[in-house]
């Protein structure tokens, strides 16, 4: 119960957060992240894409789909994980994260990990990556560093390494 309570008040705390003008000016909705609250693996990508925005949930757009099929074609059930990004709001025309952005984002980033309390965490992408880095809530978790599924979607090479991620 504690769990549920921690994370509708983190929730809470991103839907009003004015941290970013910009991004606050541009968002139609935050994007927290969905899944199981005690999910032993949990997903982050970089930041929300338009669709997302729209819908304030993570990877619904095209990137999402991608992911979607890779999960299908291992058998994985997308609802038995969380899935967020390092960013909670979409960044204009869709460019990628600045350094403050991923900054103001970081200790909710931070507290989703330590409520939700994955074995797995997968970083997907830079963002991602820039967003914990080597930060302690890691300690004692696998981590796996991989792509981005957008990069996965456009460049062969990089599809093969999401893949056998």
């Amino acid at each position: 119960m504690l769990r549920i309570i921690e994370c509708w008040k983190l929730n809470g705390k991103i839907k009003r957060c004015q941290k970013c003008p910009v991004l606050v000016k541009n968002r139609t909705h935050t994007v927290q992240g969905e899944g199981p609250r005690r999910a032993k693996v949990m997903l982050i990508g970089q930041a929300p894409g338009a669709e997302e925005d729209a819908k304030g949930k993570p990877f619904v757009g095209r990137s999402g789909k991608f992911l979607d099929s890779i999960f299908e074609l291992y058998g994985i059930n997308r609802k038995r994980l969380f899935i967020t990004s390092a960013l909670k709001c979409y960044p204009p025309a869709n460019r990628a994260p600045n350094y403050q952005e991923i900054k103001n984002c970081r200790n909710y980033l931070i507290k989703q990990i330590k409520v939700i309390d994955p074995k797995i965490v997968v970083l997907m992408g830079e963002s991602a990556f820039e967003s914990v880095g080597k930060n302690e809530v890691l300690k004692n978790r696998t981590v796996i560093k991989t792509v981005h599924p957008a990069s996965a979607m456009r460049f062969p090479s990089t599809r093969k390494k999401i893949m056998k991620d």
